[in-house]
């Protein structure tokens, strides 16, 4: 919302040497969010006057222009001796005896556009004639300006008169994002009303007569539908369609961020601006029997003023007359029935539109309006008449129209409800202490009625206020009355004894040692598609095809939540290699969102209670699974090549490395197996195991997946359960001591068959060896015709420890043997001599 300080100052009696700076920091200290504020026309200096044309000669050039040679009377700013200044002026929309702007040298127009006497076209220009572009006030540059015979209050102007004045050039303007709370400022009435506020100052409002009880002698008008509560209409014969829209209008409408269009149209944006309350006018001979609002039906279809022909849908409200809808209620106007250039007879519509069915509109046919914005924020309901008023007595001043007394009022909204709140309650919740007098005082100032019963205060919120509903709307109103910035902040005390979880703490851990072994955190949407998981091979009864569909998706082309993090980190990998980054190892740690089969639809319990048990059990009952997944994507080079170095590229070995990374950061160990999982390639994906229940996979992906996803030849990725592996993780117990007595170090080969995963080779070493095993590290794989085809050697170096005494030679080759024997037991390992 764009305010004028001028337009504030009509209503809001401010002090006179207020700067707008001052008043934004003060309504910041309101709670409103000033965004900036402009000073209009201040980049228009020096002297630009009044001018009257004495003499246009107009001048053919041989580039087939023609120029106008004239001389401008500029008062006391011409030559001594002269009558007036001889300008050289390229547009043609003027005359002898015109009243023009003139800028003199060394005036200084917008862009630093410095005006100064120059020759041209064979002549000295002692000046320019202006058109409104050239002095920032858009609109139509294509002609100069022709300013009417007097200022608009009657008084004629002369030559030498400072023009910026006239054309109400300068002002301050402030730019406020009005959030939904404060809908109210959404006109310059409310924001009049906070600056009055603020200032201790009167207000005079715009809206100045209430909602009459029904009548029916305008316009005809039905109401069919419980979205429209109040519908007013007002005619408006006679007017003068030749009649401009005077300079001051259409420079507060541009300043506030409108384009003039006509003085019909401009009457209506003004009111608007004004009062918040959108209005309507249509062309009396274009309508065909009542004004009806009521819902769209099956097949209708709407041509709206933009020129965009709509297919309408049954949950609009739409306004209709005998020939079918003519208005999108609250939104947009119909083409069919616009003020034209020679409308004579305008009706006007005032009413008020449900703000959730407005909302909903908008949004539906992509077509956000300055009604709809207003209405969805709520709109006064009591403001119509007063609005359409306003509008009709500016019609009949400004157009020369005349106000038929038959009038139309359909509809009474409902009074505010009395709500009551203890008066100490802002006092309590915000900290401070503030009087009973002074709660009074800042809530009686926004314009609730209130009295003080007890230690109660019994409210009657105004009707522009939907907001407060609630006894903390109220402690929240006193607040940024008080001034939030006064309230001196005080940090809670945390209880003794608390902190992190083991789950947040394991998670905390899992991200800095993956962090630590040069992977990087990428925090991605948790957004996804389908395609996703058509791209990825997943199959159709996978359990990521448990889909989560949003209700309002940011994007068609993502509208389910993620039940997996690898295409994000594909996408991340895809867009990096693409820009010359091959060589990447990146992880997330985030939420996927699995649908349950037997989830129901989510209840909306109300928000004047607490939710039953039964609600809640309900809602709980409506949530997706939510687990959260440790992901990683490696790609290119692990370690890039150096002097007397190959590079190490990035392999699946790295994926199951930063899955065990990962595991021994909770206390877990995993174990492997050979598995086929999209999108792995099917030789190259391990399953990874926390005793006999499957966590995660990991591997080299899929060729087809690589080349879909648009990532280097041979990428690999990990991706695990993180939430299972912190519950399967052990918690409390004891920390064995450590030996201090000398390891004893074994090496085993053990020949097997390639398709007996090392994982269980070196799980029955383990387990055959007993407790005097420390630990156990493959350092080699051997292949070769002389142990036979589809074998290999697996060398393991054993680390032995007793944790009382020196293990003997005999004992180290005892413990050997158990271990090679369990091997062969259970995967038919033999030792290799």
């Amino acid at each position: 919302m764009r305010a004028p300080m001028g337009w504030l100052r009509e209503y809001a009696a401010l002090p006179e040497e207020l700067d707008a700076r001052e008043l934004a920091e003060r309504l910041i200290g309101y709670g409103l969010e000033v965004e900036t504020v402009e000073d209009a026309g201040g980049d228009v200096t020096g002297p630009v006057v009044v001018g009257r044309v004495l003499s246009q000669q107009p001048e053919p050039q041989k580039n087939g222009k023609t120029i106008n040679w004239c001389t401008v009377d500029v008062g006391a700013h011409n030559p001594e001796g002269e009558p007036g200044r001889g300008i050289v002026c390229g547009a043609h929309n003027f005359g002898v005896g015109d009243l023009v702007v003139v800028a003199l040298p060394g005036a200084v127009l917008p862009g630093d556009f410095a005006i100064a006497a120059r020759k041209t076209y064979g002549h000295v220009s002692d000046g320019m004639i202006c058109s409104s572009t050239e002095l920032g006030l858009g609109g139509d540059g294509s002609g100069i300006i022709v300013l009417p015979g007097a200022d608009d209050e009657g008084r004629p102007l002369e030559p030498g008169q400072d023009a910026a004045t006239v054309l109400h050039l300068r002002d301050q303007v402030l730019d406020i994002a009005v959030t939904p709370n404060l809908g109210h400022c959404f006109s310059i009435r409310g924001l009049a009303r906070e600056a009055a506020d603020a200032y201790g100052v009167p207000l005079r409002d715009p809206v100045d007569r209430p909602l009459p009880v029904e009548v029916a002698e305008g316009y005809p008008v039905r109401v069919e539908s419980p979205a429209c509560s109040t519908f007013v209409a007002l005619t408006v014969s006679g007017l003068d369609p030749t009649r401009p829209t005077p300079r001051w209008m259409q420079r507060r409408l541009q300043l506030a961020g409108m384009r003039p269009i006509s003085l019909g149209v401009d009457v209506t944006n003004y009111v608007m601006l004004a009062t918040g309350q959108p209005l309507h006018g249509y062309d009396l001979r274009r309508l065909r029997g009542p004004l009806v609002a009521r819902q769209a039906r099956v097949g209708e279809t709407l041509t709206t003023l933009d020129g965009t022909t709509r297919t309408l849908d049954p949950a609009d409200l739409v306004i209709a007359d005998d020939s079918g809808p003519i208005g999108l209620a609250g939104v947009m106007g119909g083409q069919s029935t616009e003020l034209a250039d020679d409308t004579g007879t305008v009706v006007l519509e005032a009413a008020h539109f449900d703000p959730v069915t407005v909302a909903r509109t908008s949004r539906r046919h992509k077509l956000s309006s300055e009604a709809s914005r207003r209405f969805e924020r709520w709109v006064d309901p009591q403001a119509g008449y007063a609005a359409a008023r306003l509008a009709a007595r500016l019609l009949v001043e400004l157009g020369g129209g005349r106000l038929e007394q038959s009038e139309t009022v359909v509809g009474r909204p409902e009074r505010p409800a009395q709500q009551r709140v203890p008066v100490d309650l802002p006092s309590r919740v915000l900290g401070v202490p503030v009087p009973p007098e002074q709660v009074v005082a800042h809530i009686a100032a926004g314009g609730t009625e209130v009295t003080l019963e007890g230690g109660e205060l019994v409210l009657t919120p105004p009707s522009w206020r939907s907001d407060l509903r609630d006894p903390y709307d109220w402690v929240e109103e006193v607040g940024r009355k008080v001034g939030l910035n006064t309230i001196t902040p005080v940090l809670p005390v945390a209880p003794p004894g608390r902190g992190l979880t083991f789950s947040q703490r394991a998670r905390r851990a899992v991200n800095a040692a993956l962090a630590a072994t040069g992977h990087v955190e990428v925090l991605s949407f948790p957004f996804a598609s389908a395609q996703d998981l058509d791209r990825m091979g997943v199959p159709a009864d996978d359990g990521r095809r448990r889909l989560v569909r949003l209700a309002n998706p940011l994007a068609d082309t993502s509208p389910y939540l993620r039940t997996t993090l690898l295409p994000a980190l594909l996408a991340a990998v895809a867009r990096n290699s693409s820009r010359g980054t091959p060589d990447l190892a990146v992880h997330e740690i985030g939420l996927v969102f699995l649908a349950r089969p037997d989830s129901g639809v989510a209840p909306r319990p109300e928000v004047s209670r607490r939710p039953s048990d039964l609600e809640i059990a309900a809602l709980d009952a409506a949530l997706p699974d939510q687990p959260r997944h440790l992901a990683v994507v490696l790609s290119g080079d692990w370690l890039p090549a150096g002097p007397g170095r190959a590079a190490v590229p990035a392999s699946w070995q790295h994926a199951l490395d930063a899955a065990d990374t990962a595991a021994r950061q909770v206390g877990v160990t995993l174990t492997r197996r050979a598995a086929r999982h999209a999108p792995w390639h099917p030789g190259r994906c391990a399953a990874l195991l926390v005793g006999e229940e499957v966590v995660g996979h990991a591997g080299e992906l899929h060729p087809g997946v690589c080349e879909e996803f648009g990532v280097p030849a041979r990428t690999s990725a990990m991706e695990l359960d993180l939430d299972r592996l912190v519950e399967l993780a052990p918690r409390g117990g004891t920390v064995a001591p450590l030996s201090t007595f000398p390891v004893a170090k074994v090496d085993i080969a053990v020949v097997v068959e390639e398709s007996v995963p090392q994982a269980e080779v070196e799980a029955a070493l383990r387990e055959g060896g007993g407790e005097l095993v420390e630990s156990i590290r493959l350092f080699d794989v051997y292949r070769s015709e002389a142990l036979g085809a589809g074998r290999r050697s697996l060398a393991y170096a054993l680390l032995l420890r007793a944790p009382d005494r020196t293990l003997t030679d005999a004992e180290a080759l005892a413990v050997r043997d158990a271990a090679v024997a369990e091997a062969a037991r259970r995967t038919g390992a033999e030792l290799r001599s």
